[in-house]
């Protein structure tokens, strides 16, 4: 079994190559697989764009998969810190109460920035048959015509 310091070694080399696929990805589904609003406007057509065998959408899963295998990682390297990181609180944080209360509302915090999603709901406007953002149907049969 590996020591502590190669086990942080390990789990801080999979939280940078986690990260660094999450950008890759996220650039992926920016800047090249780009969403169907912005197809028409570069490609004159609505078009369907993949990049090895996936397309956005599928690339877009794994970006979440990668976001839950990071999270997990960040949370073994916090378990893995906890002592140094009480240490440093208390050397920063004057008082028990104070460190208590600044420590509740960070984790709060957390969760909240983590979990929001699953408390909203989304704004709903009637679409325009398909066709991406700002093309809906009677401006894609005016392009069409002229």
């Amino acid at each position: 079994m590996a020591g502590k310091t190669q086990t942080n070694f390990i789990i801080d080399a999979l939280m940078l190559v986690a990260g660094s696929l999450l950008a890759g990805i996220g650039f992926l589904m920016k800047f090249v697989l780009i969403p169907g609003k912005d197809r028409f406007a570069v490609y004159g057509k609505n078009v369907d764009l993949f990049f090895l065998g996936l397309e956005r959408h599928e690339w877009g899963t794994l970006h979440l998969w990668l976001a839950f295998a990071l999270i997990a990682l960040l949370t073994v390297h916090i378990a893995l810190h906890l002592s140094w990181i009480v240490a440093m609180a208390r050397t920063m944080i004057a008082g028990r109460t104070a460190q208590k209360i600044l420590a509740v509302v960070f984790l709060a915090l957390c969760i909240l920035f983590a979990l929001f999603a699953f408390a909203v709901q989304p704004e709903v406007r009637e679409g325009g048959g398909g066709e991406g953002r700002g093309l809906g149907k009677g401006r894609m049969e005016h392009r069409l015509r002229n």
